[in-house]
């Protein structure tokens, strides 16, 4: 038995997301924002719109001509057999007419729907894209990921699966009701009578699915970050470090074990909703055969309009029940549109301004001039939704820079040192534009950062971080992301210069290596001589280092440093660092507390001047001075090691 429409799953559907939606409401700017995602696509809806149309025509038309096939048959016509031969004919035209107007419908249903989904993703990416740094740091990676599958796709059904089903089942029920009350308006509202005994309870069933799948919804959200935090390499290391297997195990076996429960009650459900359908739909057509058949016997109806009846019922319950919850998708798709258009209306904090100049190629001088500097509030650059929070915070932070002033002429390496939070990874950020100054200025080449193009300053600047970061993909892929143009022989070099080309050759797919999730096949020293082969092969004016050798062994910073000494040669340079031996030969020493510069000057300068950077220097001298402590010592022994030991080629 067909019901035609949006059919079983756009009915279930909808049901199992009413009671979450019944109380949300979409304001018009965003319906006229979705109507906007529609425009390039005028024509194929208008086409998709007619098929729909011409499609619920046939589904209605081929029940009349079948009773008109009865007619014939009782009529002992002559030429009752030439022209029921003829209307099988048409029949089986109707029937061929159909089955390519549904490859047309899906056609131009793939072809709305993908370009949509094309359409959201890629604006959605460009803006994520250009989100300052601390948008990161707030939302979860899994929320965000969400707004680019699950609400596209959400949103997406609005022009497919939701507008189909709408207008078809509204011109199909039209018709089929018009068609059904022309042939015998009794019969018609005694089969809709029993509508109301299996609508009522579908609704309480839809309330209780709600309900379970909600819980499934809930429950694999969870198990997908579990899978996601401990199948990454961090989080199966300390897993296997704390010999939590088991009860890792058994944890997720609870849920999915839940999960498994809530897909068998929800089958079942379904099952139900369905065997009362076709219980309700079995019993009106009952009802057609035992009192159109009477008519017929009596004389009143004609046996042709019985088996027209019969037909026509079959298509008349499916689109009521599936429209009596048309609110639910329509709904459930506004509502993911209007999750899409949220990330869509948080403006980047940084932006090029209109009329932006470029930074001259080869540009090398750095100058600060009275900058001062506060992170932004979560209000201005996050998304309650985005950190799974009731409300994002609107507390104002306190200054981070307070009257910084400073010039790194070309050439020069400059280093800013000071405790933990005095400022000085936030002033290696503002120069290559991941913030925005809250007053004062950062000129790079004697253009404000605020006033020069992203592509130039970018290109003008490259930057080390002590955390680098490498993605899962061959190792040339990775060195090409600084320049997608370089040939081989340059990646060869960019790795000679930063003392790791013996390593690469030694591997067995040498440059076509696959990295691993964050690099993590390599050790700690090797990454960091990757990101400088990287940055070598950029070539910068200016380089920012930000505690580059912080978390390596000595022998790892050796080579780093040796590798750092190359990057260096003939550029301009900002080095952070919490290991004040690195930065001994520096041009000039920046001492940083409290968001001010306290001192300034050489090493030896600011030995000979005491205060705090003397302090520091004497503190880690110390304890770089301290005997270590032997094995049968009453201390414990702390042995540091490579995030992954096996694969430790330092």
């Amino acid at each position: 038995m067909s019901y035609g429409g949006g059919g079983m799953e756009w009915m279930m559907r909808s049901m199992r997301r009413g009671q979450t939606l019944e109380k949300r409401k979409i304001g018009r700017e965003t319906a006229k924002r979705i109507l906007s995602f529609a425009g390039p696509y005028k024509r194929e809806i208008t086409f998709f719109l007619a098929v729909i149309v011409v499609s619920a025509v046939i589904g209605v038309a081929t029940p009349l001509l079948a009773g008109q096939v009865v007619r014939l048959i009782n009529s002992g016509s002559p030429s009752a057999a030439s022209q029921i031969v003829k209307i099988a004919l048409v029949i089986a035209g109707l029937a061929v007419v159909g089955a390519v107007l549904s490859l047309a419908e899906r056609w131009y249903s793939s072809r709305i729907g993908e370009g949509l989904i094309y359409d959201l993703r890629t604006q959605v990416y460009d803006h994520v894209q250009r989100m300052p740094v601390q948008f990161f740091t707030r939302a979860q990676t899994g929320a965000l990921v969400s707004r680019l599958n699950n609400d596209v796709l959400g949103a997406q059904r609005a022009f497919t699966s939701t507008l189909s089903g709408v207008v078809s089942n509204v011109i199909q029920l039209v018709l089929t009701a018009a068609a059904m009350f022309v042939l015998s308006w009794q019969i018609t509202a005694l089969s809709l009578l029993l509508l109301p005994v299996f609508i009522l309870p579908a609704r309480r069933m839809g309330n209780r699915l709600a309900e379970i799948t909600k819980e499934s919804y809930d429950l694999n959200a969870k198990m997908n970050a579990t899978m996601t935090e401990r199948f990454g390499v961090a989080g199966a290391l300390l897993v296997k470090l704390f010999v939590r297997p088991e009860s890792e195990s058994q944890r997720f076996s609870a849920r999915a074990g839940r999960v498994r429960d809530i897909g068998v009650l929800s089958a079942m459900y379904s099952r139900m909703f369905f065997a009362a359908m076709m219980l309700v739909a079995s019993l009106a057509q009952a009802l057609v055969y035992g009192l159109g058949g009477w008519y017929a016997v009596v004389g009143t109806l004609d046996a042709g309009d019985v088996v027209a009846l019969a037909l026509l019922l079959t298509r008349l319950y499916g689109p009521i029940t599936a429209l009596s919850n048309v609110r639910i998708d329509v709904m459930g798709a506004l509502v993911s549109f209007d999750r899409v258009f949220e990330v869509l209306d948080l403006p980047p904090a940084i932006a090029e301004r209109p009329g932006a100049v470029a930074i001259p190629a080869g540009a090398a001088t750095v100058e600060f001039r009275d900058v001062h500097f506060r992170y932004p509030t979560a209000a201005e650059i996050s998304l309650a939704s985005l950190e799974d929070v009731a409300r994002v915070e609107r507390t104002t932070t306190d200054p981070v820079l307070r009257g910084v002033s400073f010039t790194v002429e070309p050439g020069q390496l400059v280093a800013l040192v000071g405790p933990s939070g005095a400022g000085k990874s936030t002033t290696s950020m503002l120069v290559s534009r991941l913030y925005d100054v809250t007053s004062g200025a950062v000129l790079v080449g004697g253009v404000d950062v605020r006033d020069a193009t992203m592509q130039s300053l970018r290109e003008n600047i490259g930057v080390v971080t002590q955390d680098a970061h490498l993605f899962h993909e061959t190792l040339a892929e990775n060195l090409r992301y600084a320049k997608p143009d370089a040939t081989d022989e340059e990646l060869w070099a960019a790795l000679r210069g930063a003392q790791i080309e013996h390593m690469v050759q030694a591997l067995p797919d040498g440059l076509d290596t696959v990295v691993g999730e964050r690099g993590y096949r390599f050790s700690g020293g090797e990454k960091q001589r990757i990101a400088i082969a990287r940055l070598l092969l950029k070539a910068p004016s200016i380089v920012i280092l930000d505690e580059a050798t912080a978390h390596l062994d000595s022998e790892s910073e050796a080579a780093v440093q040796e590798a750092l000494s190359s990057a260096l040669t003939g550029r301009t340079a900002l080095v952070i660092a919490h290991r004040l031996s690195t930065v001994r030969e520096a041009d000039q020493i920046l001492v940083l507390d409290e968001g001010r510069i306290v001192q300034r000057g050489t090493h030896e300068q600011l030995i000979a001047e005491g205060g705090l950077y003397a302090d520091l220097y004497k503190t880690q001298f110390a304890i770089g001075a301290s005997p270590p402590r032997l094995v049968n010592s009453p201390e414990p022994v702390i042995v540091t090691a490579g995030p992954y030991p096996a694969d430790d080629h330092d």
